[in-house]
């Protein structure tokens, strides 16, 4: 036998001893206890805000009477669902929701990405940082302060913007109570309070491009149109697929403060969505069931819309969520 086969058997016999032994399930997690901890909140959160309340789902396929409960209140199978889908205002909503949750798709989102670009682009670090946190504040304002701002700027009745159209010696436009102007103002009061928090998570990922990547480009010629084309959008566009397909998972969910505190008589034709409509049938009118059922509707669209653009993401080769 020659002397290399009698070191590899040697190896092979020494290999078994090498093997690590896995440690106890309970030391690795006393050993990462911290991390759990912080860990902790999270999990509540979701277990008691989104999971436990799964179970009102229940109402949806009953007739549910609160000093009765889930369990003794009459079972009516899909007749709130019947209900729904042949009332007018199911046609109404529909094109309300799905009109500003395209405005949403369309505008706002590509604005949060160029808005990351831009901020990307700027070199002087302190005036970076300046811009980051201008752009970030609107975030932390309630909706109930935008729309206060809205209002003093765009009423007709001492509104800073019609005050100085009518001093241009124009006609004063009711913005508020126009039905025209109502899904625009929606859409620019979402861009200026989180287009600048949206940035976020894109930044994070712009911080991740290799810059010899930049560097063998500008040596090839290319200038920043080709650097942003070929270079940072390929780079980061796994991330903007996957913030896409959580989007199209809240679709039909507009959110509810927002259009709640701008919908008025006059713009109620355009602007009643399906968050408002179930408001005003399950807290107002005291229709639980039904009001029920119209959330499950737009939970069913949104889990639909998020098996979709996964399954059309992994075929055109991105990882997707799943």
């Amino acid at each position: 036998m020659s002397m290399s086969s009698l070191a590899q058997a040697k190896t092979e016999k020494k290999l078994p001893n090498l093997t690590l032994k896995r440690k106890p399930l309970t030391l690795q997690l006393w050993k990462d206890r911290w991390l759990y901890l912080f860990l902790l909140p999270g999990l509540l959160y979701f277990i008691v805000f989104k999971y436990f309340p799964m179970w009102g789902v229940l109402m949806s396929f009953q007739n549910y009477q609160p000093h009765l409960g889930f369990w003794n209140s009459s079972w009516v199978g899909t007749q709130h669902f019947e209900r729904f889908f042949s009332e007018p205002t199911f046609w109404m909503l529909s094109r309300n929701t799905l009109y500003i949750a395209l405005l949403d798709l369309v505008v706002f989102f590509p604005a949060t990405i160029i808005l990351a670009l831009l901020l990307n682009e700027i070199r002087r670090e302190m005036f970076k940082r300046w811009v980051q946190t201008l752009v970030y504040v609107p975030h932390f304002l309630s909706w109930v302060v935008v729309v206060g701002i809205s209002y003093i700027l765009l009423t007709t009745e001492g509104g800073v913007v019609n005050e100085l159209i009518a001093w241009l010696g124009f006609e004063k436009i009711p913005f508020l109570m126009s039905s025209d102007w109502f899904r625009p103002l929606i859409i620019l009061q979402m861009l200026w309070k989180d287009a600048g928090w949206g940035t976020i998570i894109f930044l994070a990922a712009l911080a991740g491009v290799n810059p010899q990547l930049y560097e063998a480009a500008r040596i090839d010629g290319a200038n920043r149109w080709r650097l942003l084309w070929h270079i940072t959008l390929p780079t980061i566009r796994s991330v903007i697929v996957i913030l896409l397909i959580l989007r199209l998972g809240n679709f039909l969910d507009l959110g509810f403060e927002q259009i709640f505190l701008m919908v008025n008589a006059m713009n109620r034709e355009v602007g009643e969505v399906f968050d408002t409509y179930v408001y005003t049938v399950g807290i107002r009118q005291g229709q639980f069931s039904y009001s029920a059922a119209v959330g499950l509707f737009k939970s069913v669209v949104g889990l639909i819309l998020v098996f979709f653009a996964n399954m059309m993401a992994k075929k055109y080769g991105e990882e997707g969520i799943f």
